[in-house]
Parts: structure tokens; sequence; C-alpha cells
């Protein structure tokens, strides 16, 4: 928190601080108990038209940027309406705070529920199972003594979404200012040289694997210096895609899920896995080839039990981890074969039941490389698994994909968050998860941002389609009455394009969307057969 004037108001003093630490732009939406946070602001919160959506673009935010992402809701429903995209945040660990109001401090009687406006028995309880932290201060001096540590506690390696409630007329009072000497700071451990010893003896003379998990993100030019070092290629999970680029001669390329890339892995002596995510989604549920040996680099001391024990597990600044290993191994060749993304990718081309998804990924990659520092969003939708698998990713931070929660409706708002933080989006959308965000599509308008939608029609819920389909059941409850996506665009004001088809146009389309610099929806028909990254899928021959 800043020490401002003291006529600054504690919701002020809240933005100020977030601001401070990275979160210049707060997704909020006003209820009658938080409205000081739209009070002599000068500048407010950006109101989204939920409040799932509003920490849904905080998470965005804080996946494009590495910065906090912070949102503002109203008491009671307000606070429920956000759970679910604050367990995403939890799931993937995206350092973000939810700031709630609560009832009014006069009216609160500890231990009786009176039916007060928006009051719940226990509101901060709803999210302790999925926070990283929870701080309820109820007084201007708590809020100044707890804010900074709330920060702290979302930035600090393992990151998380802490949630904060604060009661409404609190939020009115004058500011504390914070004591000299208090802050938001947090600091990371450095690796024991005894771990990196014998992590370097597990890793001499092995062939290794690199898996870049998403805690790799930012620290993406140490890693393919030692991927280098090491000759050794490297798979990454969801959240560490583009760590390193795409074209980069160590990256693979492609998700652990395609056969020649778990023989790959398989084929190792070493896997040495940077930054996390061995987890369910990413390793078919730990029924993925496993080297003989596993050796971990992680930020900090994990809150759970690993799946897989590593042999040795080395804890600290990643940077420093990987600096360690490089100066005790000596230099060696690759070893695994070139050109294994391109023999892939021409497998799944070449099959008719995929070469379609495969031009989809073609058309969205085009359109993201036509603009600078572009972002892929993506929601759970066949496409969005196509594009946030398959697609190239430049770099880190470049692409945002739900596999945490596996939360439907993640796409468009998440789009929000990363267009906010001044970047071009791509938020590639199934017209079932497009239907539970709606609204947003008038955010996109009233703030102007640079947002092409891409909705993928295929009339209904296609992976669940499938499912039934595979399983030799009826489809029942996945087709769904769908909008005439353009005419519904046109109606909030929004520049929108249909496309015949997956071949024809969409590419264009796409480019001149994203080139418009301000939001477009683009629509096009398509049924596709999910990739092998789908669980359906996993253990097909």
């Amino acid at each position: 928190m800043t020490s401002g004037a003291a006529s600054a108001s504690v919701a002020r003093s809240v933005l100020d601080a977030v601001a401070v630490h990275g979160a210049t732009t707060v997704f909020g939406l006003p209820g009658v108990h938080n409205l000081a946070f739209w009070k002599d602001v000068p500048q407010a919160p950006l109101v989204v038209r939920h409040e799932q959506a509003a920490v849904y673009a905080a998470d965005g935010w804080a996946r494009a940027t590495g910065r906090l992402g912070a949102a503002v809701v109203t008491t009671g429903p307000g606070a429920a309406n956000a759970l679910a995209a604050f367990g995403e945040a939890a799931s993937v660990g995206s350092p973000v705070l939810l700031v709630a109001s609560e009832i009014p401090q006069t009216l609160r009687r500890d231990g009786r529920l009176r039916g007060v406006l928006h009051e719940s028995r226990d509101q901060a309880g709803m999210f302790a199972p999925l926070a990283k932290a929870v701080f309820t201060p109820r007084t201007a001096e708590e809020v100044a003594e707890s804010l900074d540590g709330a920060i702290a506690c979302a930035m600090t390696h393992p990151r998380g979404p802490v949630y904060m409630d604060v009661p409404a007329d609190v939020l009115g009072h004058d500011a504390v200012p914070l004591r000299p000497g208090r802050g938001a700071v947090w600091h990371e451990m450095e690796p024991a040289d005894s771990d990196l010893d014998a992590a370097a003896a597990v890793l001499a003379d092995a062939r290794v694997v690199i898996w870049a998990g998403g805690g790799a993100v930012d620290v993406e030019p140490s890693l393919a210096v030692l991927a280098e070092h090491l000759g050794a290629p490297v798979v990454t999970s969801y959240q560490g895609r583009g760590c390193p680029p795409t074209g980069h001669p160590v990256a693979v390329g492609l998700p652990p899920h395609e056969p020649e890339v778990a023989a790959l892995i398989g084929a190792a002596d070493v896997l040495l896995a940077v930054g996390g995510d061995l987890d369910g989604m990413n390793t078919r549920n730990w029924t993925m080839p496993r080297p003989p040996e596993l050796v971990t680099l992680e930020p900090a001391l994990r809150r759970d039990v690993p799946e897989w024990p590593a042999d040795v597990a080395v804890t600290g600044t990643l940077g420093s981890a990987m600096r360690g290993l490089r100066d005790r191994l000596p230099a060696r060749p690759a070893w695994a074969p070139p050109g294994l993304r391109g023999q892939v990718l021409a497998r799944i081309a070449a099959d008719p039941a995929t070469a379609e998804a495969i031009a989809l990924v073609e058309a969205v990659e085009a359109a993201r490389d036509s603009a600078d520092d572009a972002v892929l969003v993506c929601d759970m939708a066949v496409a969005g698994y196509w594009v946030g698998g398959y697609a190239t990713v430049p770099g880190p931070r470049r692409v945002a994909y739900p596999v945490g929660w596996g939360t439907l409706g993640f796409g468009l708002p998440a789009a929000i968050g990363a267009a906010a933080a001044g970047h071009p989006v791509i938020a590639v959308c199934g017209d079932g998860g497009l239907a539970m965000g709606l609204g947003e599509l008038a955010t996109l308008v009233q703030e102007r941002l640079p947002v092409t939608v891409l909705v993928v029609d295929d009339g209904g819920y296609g992976m669940l389609r499938y499912d039934q389909v595979r399983a030799g059941d009826a489809e029942v409850g996945v087709d769904l009455t769908t909008p005439d996506f353009v005419a519904l665009a046109t109606a909030f004001g929004l520049p929108a394009t249909n496309v015949p088809s997956v071949g024809v146009g969409l590419e264009k389309a796409l480019i001149a969307a994203v080139a418009s610099g301000g939001p477009h929806l683009v629509r096009v028909p398509a049924l596709l057969t999910p990739p092998r990254t789908t669980s359906p899928r996993w253990h097909e021959d």
C-alpha cells in the first residue's frame, strides 16, 4: 500500500497498492456494497458484465504479463459468482488478488445470520479451499496491515490466487498510511549446492529430455541455454508452451500425448522437469512413458505431494538452478532426431478426420503472426484444444489455455484481461462456451479492446457429442440452439464476419479482423474431431 494522503479511502488504497505491483487495470463489477471503488478514482476498475468474467480477466492479465492480476466484486452473490474463475486461477497458480466487499461492519453480529442484504454465513469460507490465502480485515488499520501481505502471498512461489474481503462501510473510510519500512516484498530462495551436485550426478552422461512447466516461463532464456548445452529436446506442459519458442531447435513443439513425443520421452535416461506441471492432464494421468530417473527444479517447496516423486529435487530460483547445472555439466550434442514436429503435423494433416483441424490451426497462426506481440486465448472447446496444444508459440505467455480446472467459458473474459494489458488477442471459442459470457461482447465494444473472437460453431457441445458417439450412446443434451452470431455481434455494435468454412477464407478474415485494431467477431462452422490431448483419445494406437 502507498502512504498517500489520509483523505484517500480504503478502496482507493487497494487500487493504488495493486497498481504499484503490476495490476494497473483492475477488473470488476459495481454493486451497492463496493461503489467506493468507483468513487473519486481517476482510473476506476474496468467494468465487465459478470463477476466470473472479472476474475477470468484478472487471470488472463496475469498469464499474459506475469504480473499481479486484480479483481473487485460485491458481497454475497457477487462473490459467489467469482468462484469458478477463482478456482481456475488456483489450478494453474495464477497470481490474482480478488477483493470482495462484505456486509457493513456496523450490521455484523458475530455468530448470527440476520438477513442483511447479501449476507452469507461465511463468505470467505467459500474461497478457503481454493485460495492460497484468505484475508478478512475488518478495520482500515487491518487493511493497511494485511493488503501488502496479500499481494506478496499471491506473487511468492508457488504463486496462486488470494482472497480478501472488506466490509462495505470500511471501504469508504479514510485509509491508514502504511507504517515506514512495510511493503509488499517477496524473496526467492537460492538452490543448495548439495542439491545441484546431486542433480548433476544423475544428469551426467545421460540422454536428457527437459520438461518445461508453467513455472519456467519467466526464465525461458536460461532454459534454452541449458537445453542447448545438454543437447536435450524440450517438451512443454500446456502452461509452459513457448518456453522455448516453437521455432527453436531444441523445442519439440508438440504435446506429450502424441505417440512420437511419448516415445521420445520414454527413450531418455532422465526427465529434467523445470517448473512443474507433471499433472494428470499433461501426463495422461501419469500413464505416459517415463524415463528411469526424474530430476525436478522447482522455485519453491510444493504444497502437495507429487504423483511422481523425484530422484533428486532442487528447490530455489530456477535461473540460478539452471545456471548451476550448466556450470557442473559438460556440453554434449543433441540426441533427438530433428523435424519431429513437421512429421507429426504432416501425419495429422493427412488424416481426413483431422485435416480440417490443422487447417484451422494454421489460419490462427497466420493471423497471430500478422500482429506484434499477439496472444492466443483458448476456451475449453474442440477448436481450443487444437490451437492450445498444437499452434506454434513464439514465446512464453503468448497462449492461455484453461487446462487446469478446465473451465468452459474462460476464453472471452480471459481475452479481456490480456487485451487490457496491451496485447492484440485472438480468442478461440466454441459456440457453447461463448454462450456463457455473451455479455462480455459489450465489454469489448465499450472498452474498444483489440480482441478477435473466433467462434467455431458446431451447434452444441462438440466434445461431449464426440464422447457420446464414441461410447455408442444417443446424442442427448449436446445439441444446442445457437444464435446468428453475426447478427448478435451487430446488435452489440461489434463488427463481425461469417466465413463459410475453415478452408474458404478463414485465414484472410482473421488477418483482417486483427488488423482492424479493435474488437471483431469471426464465425465459422466446423465439426472437428478432437485431438489426442483429449482423454478419450489418450490411449489410441
